[in-house]
């Protein structure tokens, strides 16, 4: 019989090779032009023969996929939040991965332009200190940064630290109705429970130190509201990108990350995130993850 010890280490094997062949197809190697030796033939079947292994990777790995994560979320509900710019088809992905593994979705929450804007920094402290008096007090550290506090209130409405997660109540109601009303947010439509787990999916990537500071925040705010918080993002996020200066921040001690959501693997390796993530906070995984391609342990 396969054990799913050996699902698990496919999937790493599996993992490592599909993050290989994108470093190699994206890296100096794919710099180097035709020798005199090349015939333009095998010049134009090399593309065609990396997409039939990219293809095939995938395939595997969705295969295997299934059995690897079938009810590690079982009774346990995942707040989705979105960052503007988020892949519409990797959102709906990660989704219905939490599905197949037995878990449901309590609600997704679509973070404005607004609240990522380092220029409307103002709406978001001014809106995030009438919170705090109005609804939050005792539940929100009154010492936090500006976008610390918005997360720390965000996590308040939309998640616990109960494992089972718990009904949404009236303060939660306030806080998710200001927020969208101040336009840092899209409306969530009917929510009945607030969820253990938070799962961020990262969006465009605008490169300054200031939206990158506003991620950190944020992301430190759900943390200390929710059981356990998985930052995701796509393969390019991860390095040089903002998932990788993310890692740099001290604020992602807090929270799991993990890169190549794009890829069947990714998606995978993002239920064994959120999973972990229940019981141990922190990590870095995906394909420049520190700690790994999945959490194993």
């Amino acid at each position: 019989m396969i054990t799913l010890r050996h699902h698990l280490l496919t999937i790493v094997a599996v993992f490592l090779a599909l993050a290989a062949g994108i470093v190699l197809g994206g890296g100096p190697l794919s710099d180097v032009g035709p020798t005199a030796a090349t015939s333009s033939g095998e010049t134009e079947a090399a593309p065609a023969a990396d997409r039939a292994q990219t293809d095939y990777t995938e395939s595997v790995v969705s295969a295997l996929g299934p059995a690897t994560v079938g009810g590690r979320l079982a009774e346990r509900s995942v707040a989705v939040v979105t960052v503007p710019g988020a892949d519409e088809q990797v959102v709906t992905a990660l989704t219905e991965q939490v599905t197949a593994a037995g878990g449901t979705v309590s609600a997704r929450y679509d973070l404005s332009e607004d609240i990522v804007d380092p220029g409307q920094k103002s709406l978001v402290d001014t809106l995030g200190s009438q919170l705090l008096t109005q609804q939050a007090e005792g539940d929100v550290a009154a010492e936090a940064s500006t976008y610390d506090r918005i997360g720390q209130l965000l996590g308040l409405a939309i998640a616990t630290k109960e494992a089972g997660g718990q009904d949404v109540n009236g303060k939660a109601r306030a806080v998710v109705d200001a927020v969208t009303g101040a336009g840092l947010m899209a409306e969530p439509g009917e929510v009945a429970q607030r969820s253990p787990l938070v799962l961020v999916v990262l969006g465009t990537d605008a490169g300054d130190e200031g939206s990158d500071a506003i991620l950190a925040g944020l992301a430190q705010g759900l943390a200390v509201q929710a059981a356990g918080v998985v930052v995701a993002g796509v393969t390019s996020d991860g390095g040089e990108g903002q998932l990788g200066r993310l890692r740099a921040d001290p604020a992602s001690a807090a929270v799991a990350t993990l890169d190549g959501v794009d890829t069947a693997a990714g998606r995978v390796a993002t239920v064994l995130t959120l999973q972990r993530a229940l019981t141990t906070p922190g990590g870095a995984f995906g394909a420049s993850g520190a700690d790994g391609p999945v959490p194993l342990g």
